[in-house]
């Protein structure tokens, strides 16, 4: 790991290709969370691909606009959501209507790893 930020609304660890986000209990994430997520994301990941990683062991709300803002950030490649929460299936099929990112759920973080390296491996940003 190479860092970690606490927001008032989450805890974002930051590693060389991905960043990992655990959201707090009873947030409703918005778009403003993301402004401040991509002012990290510019920091660390500035002249190249990453992966989000949202661990979801919380219960909280997600505004769905959130991903026109998150759709903005060209470096993002992909958006893994791990939970094993048996309705997170059906949440992430909405979800997957807001993005033009690859987005998985994945039950565990060792899976959402394979899934980064995957779509990381041999891409380059020019």
């Amino acid at each position: 790991m190479i860092t970690t930020y606490n927001f008032e609304y989450c805890l974002a660890e930051i590693y060389q290709d991905h960043i990992c986000v655990y959201i707090n209990e009873g947030v409703t994430v918005i778009p403003e969370h993301i402004s401040e997520l991509n002012f990290v994301t510019k920091k660390h990941f500035k002249n190249k691909f990453f992966v989000y990683i949202a661990v979801r062991i919380n219960s909280y709300t997600i505004d769905p606009m959130i991903y026109v803002e998150s759709n903005k950030i060209k470096n993002l490649l992909g958006i893994a959501i791990v939970s094993n929460h048996p309705n997170q299936k059906s949440h992430v099929t909405i979800e997957k209507v807001f993005t033009n990112k690859k987005l998985q759920q994945f039950e565990t973080i060792e899976e959402a790893l394979q899934w980064k390296d995957e779509i990381l491996k041999g891409v380059r940003m020019d």
